[in-house]
Parts: C-alpha cells; structure tokens; sequence
C-alpha cells in the first residue's frame, strides 16, 4: 500500500512550497495536466496557471506535463506556457517517467511529479523513486476512464486511513 502514498499532500498546485522542493534538490517539476492545472474541459491555461509556471521557471525548475491525454490535448498548454510536454504517457507505467529522466538528464532525486491522482500520477512516480506530489482534484468531472480510477483510489485511500498514513484533507510536506 506504501506505493500508492505521496510524499507530500497539498490542497492545489497553489499551495506547493515550491522553495522547499527546491531547497529539497528538486530541479525537474513534472506536472500532470487534467485536473491538476485545469480541469478537464478547459482548453487553455489561464492567467493564474501562466503567472505561476513564469514564477516556476524564474526559480529555474524545469517544467514537463506528462499527461496521459493527448497531443492536440496539450499543445495549447504546451504553446502558452512555454514547456515541454510528454503525451500519452500511460501513467503509471514508468516508460515515460524514465524517458523523460534520461532525455533531460535529471536524476530520480531531482525529479517531482505533481498530481491529483494516487493510481497514476503518485504510483507511477513512486515506481521509479521520484518525489510525490499529490494535490486535490480541482473539479468532480473525470473522464469515463479516471471515474473508475476514483473508485479504485477510494479503495486505496481507505486502507491508507485505516493504517493512519494518509486522510483527504490533512495536508503535509
């Protein structure tokens, strides 16, 4: 159950302290994109998601979303806020994880991955030894296949709590 338990908690993207990851040794922020910047519906990034990832890179992270949706899905995101991108990425497989650490030459300790989901974004990143970052979903709607994940994820989260390892709600870095 270990797997599925991410380092850190925040409420949102918004409230990472991001001076840590980086005191931490964090140089690489891997993002996933639905429902971690935006939900899932919304096409571009707005002001506030642009004025942080600015803020991000003035700290000198290196910024990826790795999003298991698709190219023409990130592209917008990728044009506007100036980052690379990995699509279809098939978290929680760590072949991209790894292609991703090799191709930018980032070791696994100088590698987060941020996002609101325990059964793709923490398992995937805790399969390789990456930093976890686990973040609330901003909106309830989900593609048809991240519904099931959610019920599965409820699943999860329960037996976490019952070990007194993990609770919705109780943030930690």
């Amino acid at each position: 159950m270990d797997i599925f338990l991410p380092d850190r908690y925040y409420k949102s993207i918004y409230d990472i302290d991001y001076r840590k990851l980086k005191n931490d040794g964090i140089k690489c922020l891997l993002f996933d994109l639905d429902n971690t910047i935006v939900p899932p519906n919304i096409k571009k990034p707005d002001k506030k998601v642009r004025d942080l990832f600015d803020n991000l890179k003035e700290l000198d992270f290196k910024i990826i979303i790795i999003s298991n949706s698709n190219k023409k899905r990130l592209t917008p995101f990728k044009e506007e806020l100036v980052v690379d991108c990995s699509a279809s990425s098939l978290k929680p497989s760590k072949t991209k994880f790894l292609k991703i650490l090799k191709e930018y030459k980032y070791d696994l300790s100088e590698t987060a991955i941020i996002g609101d989901q325990l059964l793709t974004d923490v398992f995937g990143g805790n399969r390789i030894g990456i930093t976890t970052v686990l973040v609330n979903p901003i909106s309830k709607n989900d593609i048809t296949v991240t519904k099931v994940n959610r019920k599965l994820e409820k699943i999860v989260e329960k037996k976490l709590h019952k070990r007194g390892l993990f609770e919705r709600g109780k943030y930690y870095d």
